[in-house]
């Protein structure tokens, strides 16, 4: 290709992470490419489903309130689930109906939408477009990618958001000065997400959930919701579907042999559950691979000629359940750094380290720095997540059941039980992983 028709940058997936860094980028007139590999930018992306407005009104400004959003969440409920019970905690926050910060989503509606508005801002979106390989100059920088349909784009810089890839993705698969821009992941540090959409009458989903018209509602649930596995299940409420799925480890999947079908199944029979979803029916069914590797599972995320961004750097938090807003935030910060560079006229590897820098003193690192050991946590004790349930379970049902027996005998016997089982250790166990969090 001419140097005549090479592009400032080049970005790879039109996720979040990508197009905020495309809009960003278009935005200062940079000539940018977004290619994604399915039919349009949402029908190969996946995510849980809620998006936090603070970080699209930052690339798209007031426009974000033109977006397909779903409902605003007014309530979101956590269950800790035995085989018998949910125990949960409710927070039903009414402000959030005239300033709401969150709002479910579709990841088909909401990505071509927000591909559209790159689009406007001047960048090119190229769709059905899957990217083979990284260019690379004498083994020594990135200079553009080459695609699927023969043809190759060359840039002064690549944008690589293209998710995990685990085993086949570009960063593991292209070589620099003899070390690969990523190393191999290991299971334990990636869950295998999944979900359904479920059809369900608009007015049964603000009956079900407690919801006014329009107003949405989480429920997310852990222990035995996934079967005992480190991860998560979940409901979103959308305008008239329910995003219903989860995700675990994918080393304990391999472990217990378990499938994907196998627990979600598990969980739409939970009694807790199994009436929030009677009469829904599928209509879409989703997987994913989510990273977990915390923040030292995080690949150098600049280099000579590119830089990562999103899920291909393994910025997700598990523990607040976060990965959208992580993407958009640094696919602004690279599109940011990118512009630096332009402006310059420098894109060498010393100035693209200036995104590092920004990720660094952003809240996106401090975040992940906080939460670094919060998977093994779960992964070390899964006690947390199966017999301690069950052991608060028991004493709830001895706590609230009116039977004859005096209040001071009912305190006794919790205290016996609490001491038989090893909730006092519990106790500690749970004080020190804590600890071992900060």
């Amino acid at each position: 290709m001419a140097d005549e028709e090479k592009f400032d940058a080049v970005v790879v997936g039109a996720g979040p992470a990508g197009t905020a860094a495309a809009i960003t980028m278009a935005k200062a007139g940079l000539q940018v490419a977004l290619l994604e590999r399915g039919a349009k930018p949402g029908s190969k992306n996946v995510m849980g489903g809620i998006l936090y407005n603070h970080y699209l009104e930052e690339i798209v400004g007031d426009d974000w309130k033109q977006a397909p959003l779903e409902r605003p969440i007014i309530e979101e409920r956590r269950w800790l689930m035995t085989p018998e019970a949910a125990i949960g905690i409710d927070y039903k926050n009414l402000r959030n109906r005239a300033y709401p910060h969150s709002y479910s989503v579709l990841r088909a509606r909401f990505d071509a939408w927000f591909a559209e508005q790159a689009e406007k801002a001047g960048a090119m979106v190229v769709p059905e477009t899957v990217v083979e390989r990284l260019i690379t100059k004498e083994n020594r920088r990135v200079v553009g990618v080459a695609t699927g349909r023969g043809d190759d784009l060359y840039a002064d810089v690549t944008i690589v958001c293209e998710g995990i890839g685990l085993g086949a993705g570009l960063l593991e698969n292209t070589v620099l000065n003899g070390k690969p821009l990523r190393r191999k992941l290991r299971r334990n540090e990636v869950a295998l997400a999944f979900k359904e959409i479920m059809q369900l009458d608009p007015g049964l989903i603000e009956e079900r959930f407690n919801c006014e018209s329009g107003e949405g509602c989480t429920v997310e649930c852990f222990g035995d919701s996934t079967m005992g596995m480190s991860g998560f299940m979940f409901i979103y409420t959308n305008r008239d579907t329910l995003s219903v799925g989860g995700g675990a480890l994918l080393s304990e999947f391999n472990q217990t042999l378990r499938t994907p079908n196998d627990v979600m199944e598990h969980f739409k029979k939970h009694p807790a559950v199994k009436p929030l979803l009677r009469g829904a029916e599928t209509v879409e069914y989703l997987a994913h691979l989510i990273p977990e590797g915390g923040y030292r599972g995080i690949p150098k995320v600049y280099g000579p000629g590119y830089l990562v961004c999103g899920d291909a750097a393994m910025l997700s938090n598990p523990v607040h359940r976060e990965g959208s807003n992580l993407a958009m935030e640094s696919g602004r910060l690279a599109g940011e750094t990118v512009i630096h560079a332009k402006e310059t006229g420098d894109f060498s590897e010393r100035r693209l380290a200036e995104y590092r820098g920004k990720l660094d003193h952003s809240w996106v690192m401090a975040d992940m720095k906080k939460y670094d050991k919060a998977v093994p946590l779960l992964e070390h004790n899964p006690q947390m997540l199966t017999k301690y349930p069950v052991v608060l379970d028991r004493a709830l049902d001895e706590f609230f059941r009116v039977d004859g027996t005096s209040k001071w005998d009912k305190q006794k016997k919790i205290l016996k039980m609490v001491r038989k089982e090893g909730m006092f250790r519990m106790g500690w166990d749970t004080v020190k992983a804590l600890w071992a969090m900060k």
